[in-house]
């Protein structure tokens, strides 16, 4: 994961021939990394939310 953090680090700062496309290619790796990430936790969360719900639902 550093080398992954340390090679987005290098890509930003380096301004020879960076493009818009460029900088618009890796916005879209991430955010089909974050939707991936977000839909593999999708249920978890859901289930912390319902137990939460359901603890406050009971003590009213």
């Amino acid at each position: 994961m550093l080398s992954f953090t340390h090679a987005v680090r290098r890509f930003v700062r380096d301004e020879d021939g960076a493009s818009l496309a460029e900088y618009a290619l890796l916005l879209g790796v991430i955010t089909v990394a974050l939707i991936a990430v977000i839909q593999g936790f999708r249920n978890s969360i859901s289930n912390i939310f319902q137990r939460t719900t359901n603890t406050l639902n009971s003590a009213s």
